[in-house]
């Protein structure tokens, strides 16, 4: 299969279509079905599904990357992954029957797409998917002899005997109109679901320094987008995150404090939105301090760019009246979710409190 660049979006509209399609195709004869989910709660997302394939297939499989496997009472047989291995990165749905096959295969690229709603949405792989029935033997084939020492002898019997079926059999000749069929049906879903998103996402107008982004307002709408309202795991997309508290500004009288604060943030936004990527945010951490969040950014990167924030901070205030001298900056690389937020504002305070300008935290 030629791999090409998919959203998490697309796989999840095409692993569904592969899924229904075996829960249809039982009667065909016996049927293999194998599945690599990443991580467990995505996973759990689908086991109801899962258990109902169990039943009907000769041998069902699922792999993830846990310390324990899922407790399954009846249903596939669990595969535990190691976070290293090159399975762990894989987003997998095979199908094969004597009559029929599906596949789809997809290499985690660990980046996400600027446009995406949430950070689990955009998540980009590198894959394809095949509705053809020697795709999915090959496939098959591939995970079984992957997974050999993990299985069964059950299991790796039940594999082998729908194989040999499968090779006695030819391919039925409506399978190129089919799978050209779904292709078509998943890119317009694609296409359609990136216009919805389109219309609904407010008309960002340009931050400060005249470029266009999203800009979270509050720590609910992090959340929200880093996935703590839907179905996310831990240990998959690394992500950035910079916690940057400006000195205090001098007491002022009210009027004139408000409107002096009023200046310091607008020129502080400014500062930190020119760092931004496209696929990046800022919102404010808290009264005192705001917060850069960077899907994909390595550590190195991550710990340069917080010297440079502070550098260019500096820099502004000297400019600008209306802008602190100094100020301190925080950074972690994370994979944990939700994103641990709260070790932000405290390495912010342990930070300002022992006067060091930017703290790394540990990593993870």
């Amino acid at each position: 299969m030629i791999e090409k660049r998919l959203t998490k979006s697309t796989l999840v509209t095409v692993s569904h279509a592969i899924e229904q399609a075996a829960l249809a195709v039982a009667e065909d004869g016996p049927m293999v079905v194998i599945a690599l989910f990443q991580r467990l709660p995505y996973f759990e997302r689908e086991r109801e599904v899962y258990e109902r394939i169990a039943k009907l297939a000769a041998v069902a499989v699922v792999g993830v990357v846990a310390t324990h496997p899922p407790e399954l009472s009846a249903g596939p047989y669990p595969v535990l992954l190691h976070e290293s291995e090159d399975l762990a990165r894989e987003w997998t749905v095979a199908v094969l029957t004597p009559r029929f096959g599906a596949v789809l295969v997809a290499h985690d690229r660990e980046e996400v797409d600027p446009a995406a709603a949430t950070l689990e949405a955009g998540r980009v792989f590198d894959g394809d998917w095949r509705f053809r029935r020697d795709d999915a033997l090959h496939e098959v084939l591939r995970l079984r002899e992957a997974l050999a020492d993990r299985l069964p002898a059950s299991a790796r019997a039940a594999i082998d005997d729908v194989v040999q079926r499968v090779r006695h059999l030819p391919a039925t000749p409506g399978e190129g109109r089919a799978d050209a069929a779904v292709r078509l049906l998943a890119e317009r879903t694609d296409r359609d679901r990136a216009t919805i998103q389109k219309l609904r996402s407010p008309a960002a107008g340009a931050t400060p320094g005249g470029r266009h982004q999203a800009a979270l307002t509050d720590e609910a709408g992090v959340r929200r987008w880093s996935g703590a309202d839907g179905v996310t795991a831990s240990g998959t997309l690394p992500v950035a995150l910079l916690g940057v508290r400006p000195a205090p500004v001098q007491v002022l009288p009210e009027q004139t404090g408000r409107r002096t604060l009023a200046l310091r943030n607008e020129g502080l936004i400014a500062v930190l939105a020119a760092v931004l990527r496209p696929a990046d945010r800022i919102t404010r951490l808290d009264e005192d301090s705001f917060l850069l969040v960077m899907p994909a950014l390595p550590y190195d990167d991550a710990v340069k760019l917080a010297y440079r924030v502070g550098t260019e901070l500096a820099a502004a205030g000297e400019r600008d009246p209306f802008l602190p001298p100094t100020a301190t900056v925080v950074v972690a690389v994370t994979r944990d979710r939700p994103l641990p937020l709260d070790a932000i504002r405290d390495g912010l305070t342990w930070a300002v409190g022992e006067g060091i300008p930017v703290a790394t935290l540990p990593s993870q």
